[in-house]
């Protein structure tokens, strides 16, 4: 039994955390708001962010300083990690493997979650990304799953045991950047998924914009540094599936509303979660331009997103691109 703490009360961080208390360690799950804590204690249920799933006996739930860890889960969204991290950093034991949840990159830096915590945590800071196609409900309902741990190799085993024996199954990598950029990238794409659905295009077109999309994964990681071949495992086209098929996903309803034309506004307005590929897909086109990576349906996402292009135009325009060869 391992001690863990969970940082972070959303959807993924309390099914991370349920998956855990059943598999017998002793885990907190931690959130930034007192009263946030007190009322999930309270209905031993996350109503906002998991309803419908019991949490565990024995599974705390805590805000303020968070107990000291043998492992520590960072669930929150990418654009508070760094903010979050500031404060917690005093708290977290120096030597605890950190497993990194969160899939996008910083809107201000372009940083990948990991190179924020590594800025806050320093050098020292023993931090895996944990990633993969995994939507909060099914996981926290034991359905199967599968995960990369990528990172260092002693710091990478230690967060696949804690899920041996669970119904989530965990691979090792040493692809760093690869596992994480398919995690925040794949969200764009996602958009892109849902903008095809809310402009009723068929499978035909959305087949063929998730193969192209997963090309533009590959061809901007490999530039940062990642491996082509991780962008088709579970990390990059694993969960780029994932997320474009699961009907309530947040990155997909976001892109489906788009399609339908309703004002972005309008949009987040009405949502409790973070759709990270919003967010995300300033930083990723902005990497793009810096290292010279034709992105052409990123382009045209943040061309919708940002600049009020309708999404039929931005089809017009993807469709009578100059030929290519494949």
């Amino acid at each position: 039994m391992k001690r863990i703490s969970v940082l972070g009360d959303g959807a993924w961080g309390t099914a991370l955390a349920v998956v855990l208390r059943r598999a017998g360690h002793a885990v907190a799950l931690w959130t930034r708001f007192a009263d946030n804590a007190a009322a999930i204690r309270a209905a031993r249920e996350n109503a906002k962010f998991l309803p419908g799933t019991r949490l565990p006996d024995g599974l705390d739930v805590v805000s303020g300083a968070p107990p000291e860890a043998d492992a520590y889960v960072a669930a929150l969204p990418t654009q508070f990690i760094r903010g979050a991290f500031t404060e917690l950093a005093p708290f977290l034991r120096k030597k605890a493997a950190i497993a990194c949840v969160a899939k996008g990159l910083e809107q201000s830096t372009s940083r990948r979650p990991t190179e924020i915590l590594r800025e806050v945590l320093g050098r020292g800071a023993r931090l895996v990304v944990l990633s993969g196609p995994s939507h909060a409900p099914e996981v926290a309902a034991g359905l199967p799953a599968m995960l990369v741990a990528a990172g260092e190799p002693k710091a990478s085993t230690e967060i696949q045991e804690l899920f041996r024996g669970t119904t989530v199954r965990v691979y090792t990598s040493r692809d760093v950047a690869g596992v994480e950029l398919g995690g925040a990238l794949k969200n764009v794409i996602a958009l892109a998924g849902g903008i095809c659905d809310g402009l009723g295009l068929g499978h035909n077109a959305k087949a063929a914009l998730l193969t192209r999309g997963i090309v533009e994964m590959a061809r901007l990681g490999e530039a940062l540094g990642a491996k082509p071949k991780t962008f088709f495992g579970l990390s990059g086209i694993g969960d780029l599936i994932t997320t474009t098929t699961y009907p309530s996903g947040r990155n997909l309803s976001v892109g489906r509303a788009l399609g339908e034309g309703k004002p972005l506004d309008q949009i987040l307005g009405g949502m409790h979660a973070v759709a990270e590929g919003v967010w995300s897909s300033k930083a990723v086109l902005a990497l793009a331009r810096k290292h010279r990576i034709d992105m052409p349906i990123t382009e045209e996402v943040c061309r919708i997103l940002f600049e009020g292009k309708p999404a039929k135009a931005a089809l017009k325009d993807l469709m009578n691109r100059d030929p290519k060869k494949e």
